[in-house]
């Protein structure tokens, strides 16, 4: 089937991109953003009065898309570029986890205003505002969050809500070797028969090459490291963002500038604020990479602050985050002295460890 000029807009956009080389064109890239193209089509279409009375609410209209790949192929530009592009102004696009934040924080608040039903009363609420829901890097880490999601997403596909969602992890992959796994199976089987399933496969990490390209740690002294971290922000992000507000144990944690899995924050955002090992662990569980400004000399003048980056750095370690950061110093200077001079060894060497090219790709189901 042909497109219309009014219908070929997300493919023109790509095709545009790739020629301005903002974009490697990409095959496989192309062959979903066609697949994007025919839902996106399919929406206009049944977006008049008398298409939805024929499609209904109870799931018959247009099924979703599930896209998953390795991290850095592209997957989340591919959804930003259908999102920005797809003819309907009831849509959201969001990032999993932060979903999954209001999420508990609304079945908080439906519980204490006594609705009985606390989730089939939020996805009532999502379905009378929207009719597109984009999610980008869906992932399950914990049994509370299996069971909340399989039922939500199918009273959302039930009352004709179209879901496009990302992530690195196949359905049938998804939540593997996790407690009671067998709760969750039900919901791989409805991802399955109510959504399109699509891989990219293009085997290739386009993040890994920008890193490769510009490098991972600035120092003050030996380049314009404002500029290197800007530039190196707008190549991973595209130049938009949005904050990214993470609530552990009752309180707020914000990273300031958010996307596609990259968060962007001063050393004064995350080390010289009171926050401790558990706000850093739900930043790791949250981002792919963290880009980090203004480390400054490290010693007994600002040794609370030290100690809380020898956490963060262990913590991103561990989860294998990547790590890009300007700073005062290269690694093994960082620190002057003071009593974790000793230990400060130890971030030094993942520090310089952080920055080879290669490190971090690939840790167990998590990439990059």
């Amino acid at each position: 089937m042909s497109l219309t000029a009014a219908e070929n807009d997300l493919l023109s956009a790509y095709a545009e991109l790739t020629d301005a080389r903002v974009f490697v064109h990409d095959p496989a890239q192309a062959k979903v953003l066609g697949r994007l193209q025919e839902l996106g089509n399919q929406l206009v279409r049944g977006s008049s009065s008398f298409a939805r009375m024929l499609l209904g609410t109870n799931g018959s209209g247009p099924k979703g898309v599930y896209l998953w790949g390795g991290a850095g192929g592209g997957k989340s530009m591919l959804m930003d570029l259908f999102f920005q592009h797809v003819k309907t102004e009831r849509k959201r696009r969001v990032h999993f986890h932060a979903f999954m934040q209001d999420v508990h924080a609304a079945i908080h608040t439906a519980r204490k205003s006594g609705a009985p039903d606390a989730i089939k009363t939020i996805s009532a609420g999502i379905a009378h505002d929207l009719r597109l829901l984009c999610f980008d890097e869906l992932q399950i880490n914990d049994i509370t969050d299996a069971m909340i999601v399989g039922r939500l997403f199918e009273a959302l596909l039930a009352a004709g809500v179209i879901i496009v969602a990302t992530s690195n992890s196949a359905p049938v992959a998804l939540y593997k070797d996790g407690l009671n796994r067998q709760l969750f199976l039900p919901f791989i089987d409805t991802i399955t028969a109510r959504m399109n399933v699509y891989h990219l496969d293009n085997k290739l990490d386009y993040r890994q090459h920008k890193l490769a390209r510009r490098g991972t740690y600035f120092v003050f002294e030996q380049c314009d490291a404002a500029s290197e971290i800007s530039a190196t922000w707008k190549a991973l992000s595209g130049g938009t963002s949005d904050s990214l507000t993470l609530h552990v144990n009752s309180r707020d944690v914000v990273v300031p500038m958010f996307s596609n899995g990259v968060g962007r924050v001063t050393f004064a955002d995350l080390c010289d604020a009171p926050l401790g090992a558990a706000d850093y662990l739900a930043i790791a569980a949250a981002l792919r990479v963290l880009i980090m400004e203004d480390i400054p000399q490290l010693d007994r003048g600002n040794y609370n602050a030290a100690r809380r980056f020898v956490i963060l750095i262990d913590t991103l370690y561990e989860a294998k985050v990547r790590l890009i950061c300007s700073a005062a110093a290269v690694p093994e200077k960082l620190f002057k002295d003071g009593p974790s001079a000793f230990e400060f060894k130890r971030t030094a060497s993942r520090l310089r460890e952080m920055q080879s090219v290669d490190w971090g790709v690939y840790s167990g189901s998590r990439v990059m």
